[in-house]
């Protein structure tokens, strides 16, 4: 196809995702260019370079429509502004997701904070500001994957240990939205008289006040509340960029819209339908949700300290243990060169007692299948741990010892698939309990626990909770993925438990 007639159907195709005024103003441009692709049929030596000079503007317009340079733009003023940081400025609206800082949370605060820069007056600059260490982003491959194939520069980012909240709180210059949770962490909470604003899918923890408004939905996506935030104030702010981040996130948590995996509700499907319509030229579904779930279980390339870290919690009593979900099966992860040498160092950096690690894989039958591993250089709190987990019965995980190739590593294979590393936390922090002798069941503050701040939380939206499900992109088509999602959950339901 000649160029001008191919860019004048690419500009009709957008002309539904820009504002009016770009719409009249591509229409003619529309016109503009086909007249000058007929001149050119029969004049062509004198219509060259006028086609040319035509076609580098329309490309660059629809650079700045499809590609997102306004998002782009909007991220470069954000750092710039950080980077001066002047005493006489007014502050900063920081929109903040939590600290797993997976998908939903690092879309979620990108959006919302454009969407503030555009309709809300006022000093204070609205930014989005990622909950964690700029060197933990590459941790994160399902989001480093999504910001590239939407065309964000990661270098634009703005992450938690670039701006220093507390010393703009202390100066009166900052106001603080939530995203994707509802309360600060505990060590966050001398940062509460700052928070105005909440938007969240998670059960509600936040008291109410009159200050902050507070909008909570049990929806499958948080993305999904900032569209529907979007499309009713500022649609006109939607570009192709902008939805396909969105679109992706809702698509990611809701898996695949699938209604067997119990996460999507009527509101996301609603949402999700909305920038189909709007945006026809984004990625099919399955094709955009299998890439995201490709890149999410890939950990080639990490180092074992990486992959630890990747998707970790930890928690603290008289010992301070983690909890850590590796996305290879435990086989590959035992037979790591140097790997007891390298869990010694990591516990001592982090000054963790000791250190479990679960995994989540399918058997060549589809079947899904767990395993677990006790690390500790200390005999006695690997088997005084390993006997806790073997005997636990709320729920019972049902370990049955496997050989392990290091002396101070305790491996199993765990026979209740269904016990996530959610449903391990609570034996871990009744061991704790226990140990210490204070056997209340309060909240675990209030039983001298303390989950640690100082690492990155497991992502609160992964396609099974705490589960990664194999090394690199999983092996079984999305078909039987939804099945086995499917079928995990009815037996747990017979099981009378939940999630």
């Amino acid at each position: 196809m000649p160029h001008a007639s191919r860019v004048t159907v690419h500009l009709k195709r957008m002309s539904g995702s820009c504002s009016s005024h770009t719409h009249k103003h591509t229409h003619t441009r529309s016109h503009s260019l086909t007249a000058t692709h007929t001149h050119t049929l029969t004049h062509t030596l004198l219509t060259a370079g006028l086609v040319s000079r035509l076609v580098s503007r329309a490309a660059s317009r629809l650079a700045g429509c499809v590609n997102g340079a306004q998002m782009e733009d909007f991220l470069s003023s954000c750092r710039r502004a950080v980077q001066a940081n002047a005493d006489d400025r007014p502050g900063f609206h920081v929109v903040l997701g939590n600290e797993a800082c997976d998908v939903d949370s690092m879309v979620s605060a990108l959006a919302y904070a454009y969407f503030l820069s555009k309709t809300v007056g006022g000093d204070m600059l609205a930014l989005p500001l990622l909950n964690i260490r700029q060197s933990e982003l590459v941790l994160r491959s399902d989001n480093v994957f999504l910001l590239r194939q939407s065309g964000v520069s990661t270098d634009l980012l703005l992450f938690r240990d670039q701006l220093d909240l507390r010393a703009l709180q202390r100066a009166g210059r900052l106001r603080l939205t939530l995203v994707d949770h509802n309360v600060l962490p505990s060590a966050d909470s001398d940062l509460e008289g700052a928070v105005v604003e909440v938007i969240d899918h998670h059960f509600l923890e936040r008291e109410p006040s009159s200050s902050c408004p507070v909008t909570v939905e049990t929806v499958g996506s948080c993305a999904t509340l900032v569209t529907e935030r979007i499309v009713q104030k500022a649609p006109e702010i939607l570009d192709q960029q902008l939805a396909q981040l969105l679109y992706a996130t809702i698509l990611l948590d809701c898996v695949n819209m699938a209604p067997a995996a119990g996460k999507v509700t009527p509101k996301d499907s609603q949402c999700a339908a909305q920038l189909e319509q709007r945006f026809p030229g984004l990625p099919p579904r399955g094709a955009l949700f299998q890439s995201l779930q490709n890149a999410k279980f890939d950990v080639s390339g990490l180092s074992t300290e990486q992959m630890l870290l990747k998707d970790m919690k930890s928690v603290s009593g008289e010992l301070k243990l983690a909890v850590s979900v590796i996305y290879i099966t435990l086989e590959e992860f035992l037979q790591r060169s140097e790997l007891e040498a390298e869990l010694s160092s990591f516990c001592q950096r982090l000054g963790l007692d000791l250190l479990i690690a679960m995994t989540i894989s399918f058997s060549d039958s589809k079947e899904p299948f767990r395993q677990l591993a006790v690390y500790s250089h200390s005999a006695l709190y690997r088997q005084e741990v390993s006997q806790h987990l073997e005997q636990a019965c709320n729920p019972a995980l049902n370990l049955c010892p496997i050989s392990s190739p290091h002396p101070h590593i305790t491996a199993y294979h765990q026979g209740n698939t269904l016990a996530s590393r959610k449903k391990l936390l609570p034996i871990v922090k009744d061991f704790l309990r226990e140990r210490s002798g204070d056997c209340c069941r309060g909240n675990q503050e209030e039983a001298g626990l303390e989950e640690d701040s100082q690492v990155p939380p497991t992502p609160m939206n992964s396609l099974v909770e705490g589960c990664p499900l194999d090394a690199g992109p999983p092996s079984i088509s999305a078909l039987a993925l939804e099945e086995k999602i499917s079928k995990m959950a009815d037996r747990e339901e017979e099981g009378g438990g939940a999630h």
